[in-house]
């Protein structure tokens, strides 16, 4: 076994410098085991790293509020696992690292606390027979168009009264009738009805809940955090024009079926036959499998409530709301008890992974610790550190624009 204590940075060497906007950004594909982590640099621009390229095949099947770009994941499983080598991410989120490791040939285990989340990450990592799963995607939508175009599905205006309101609707959740209009909420309960007629269930979910999310009554530049519905015309900042709340559910629900066949087909000709194993539990509390390293993203403190920002699914699908089990969730804030909190639970998952991975393997941890919780966290876990690498995120999604950078910390089991 290779003695990393002789390889360990000093504190000064740990700290890569940020990115100054000169030089050239890392290929991942270009990464090697023996590539020095002093000589990579993250820091992707726009125009180093199009959108398009980030968000590749399956990792935009829907939309995740706080994943890490694929790229990253790339560099480190190119330099840290070998194919038919076992990746851990105990903090799975939508499923970038599983996905990621399944195109090089590395075999995954994920968890995740959140039921959709689990949802999604099966639903990208699942080995389709591609034209059974087109075929099921268009029927399901021709079958649910038809009845948006019969005289019953025509759209009405709705009152906040609850008048010209079907039946159907008014048998669903508060939250349901409250954010989405009875057009829009008849056609997606219409295909909610429709999926148990069809093998592959998890992906027209999927279909379901991304054509919901943009099918709520909000702003279009506000799909991230909406605080109240948009019931009224309103000034657009994304379109820069007087735009109106969507009444009607099925121009999303075909936009993402054929978005959904195309990605699924682009990942087809990349995939391996690598495991990939996504588990709805708490990684803190379950039996954890014997793994070659992790690499992953944990939750922020104090900053998204992950069950929230997708609630319109749980209330549509009817998943288990667990967000009780969540780590740093926004809603307990980020006070020195909240940071404690957090710390001991990060390191506890990370205690138990160590206990399933040989000496010397590998944890690549990519957090943004802005209040400095992780070189806690790392002794608490009893992990070598090897380094820390500051990366510059510099491209913002939504209305956001201040400067935003994350750590990459590199540890070893002792």
């Amino acid at each position: 076994m290779t003695n990393h204590k002789s390889n360990l940075l000093t504190n000064e060497e740990r700290r890569v410098a940020v990115y100054s906007g000169t030089g050239r950004p890392t290929e991942p594909s270009n990464v090697t085991p023996e590539t020095p982590l002093g000589e990579l640099d993250l820091n992707w621009r726009e125009h180093d790293l199009p959108e398009r390229f980030r968000t590749k095949h399956v990792h935009r099947l829907h939309p995740y509020l706080g994943k890490f770009i694929p790229q990253l994941v790339e560099v480190f499983l190119r330099k840290y696992f070998r194919p038919g080598q076992t990746v851990l991410d105990p903090f799975a989120g939508s499923g970038t690292t599983l996905v990621q490791a399944n195109e090089l040939g590395v075999n995954a285990v994920g968890y995740d606390v959140s039921a959709f989340n689990v949802l999604l990450a099966r639903a990208k990592t699942k080995h389709y027979d591609v034209t059974c799963v087109k075929r099921e995607i268009l029927d399901i939508l021709e079958k649910v168009r038809g009845m948006a175009g019969s005289e019953a599905y025509q759209p009405t205006l709705w009152s906040l009264d609850g008048s010209h309101v079907r039946s159907d609707i008014l048998d669903a959740s508060e939250y349901l009738n409250q954010w989405f209009a009875p057009q829009a909420l008849h056609e997606l309960i219409a295909y909610r009805e429709l999926i148990e007629n069809y093998d592959d269930q998890d992906i027209l979910k999927v279909i379901l809940s991304r054509s919901a999310r943009s099918a709520r009554l909000t702003t279009h530049f506000d799909l991230d955090f909406p605080k109240v519905p948009q019931t009224e015309p309103y000034w657009c900042y994304k379109h820069q024009r007087i735009c109106v709340p969507t009444t009607s559910a099925i121009q999303f629900l075909k936009r993402y079926s054929l978005d959904t066949i195309r990605r699924i087909e682009e990942f087809a000709l990349l995939r391996t036959n690598a495991s990939v194993t996504v588990l709805n539990e708490d990684s803190r509390l379950s039996s954890l499998p014997v793994v070659d390293g992790l690499i992953t993203s944990p939750p922020y403190v104090g900053l998204i409530d992950y069950h929230e920002q997708h609630r319109y699914a749980y209330e549509l699908l009817g998943l288990k709301d667990q967000r009780e089990f969540e780590i740093g969730a926004a809603k307990r804030g980020s006070s020195q008890k909240a940071q404690r909190e957090y710390q001991e639970s990060i390191a506890q998952v990370f205690d138990r992974a160590c206990k399933v991975m040989p000496s010397g393997s590998p944890l690549i941890v990519i957090a943004g610790d802005k209040y400095g919780l992780y070189d806690e966290i790392a002794r608490l876990c009893n992990v070598q550190v090897e380094a820390m690498i500051q990366r510059h995120v510099n491209r913002r999604t939504g209305r956001r624009s201040s400067e935003f950078y994350e750590s990459i910390f590199v540890w070893r089991k002792p």
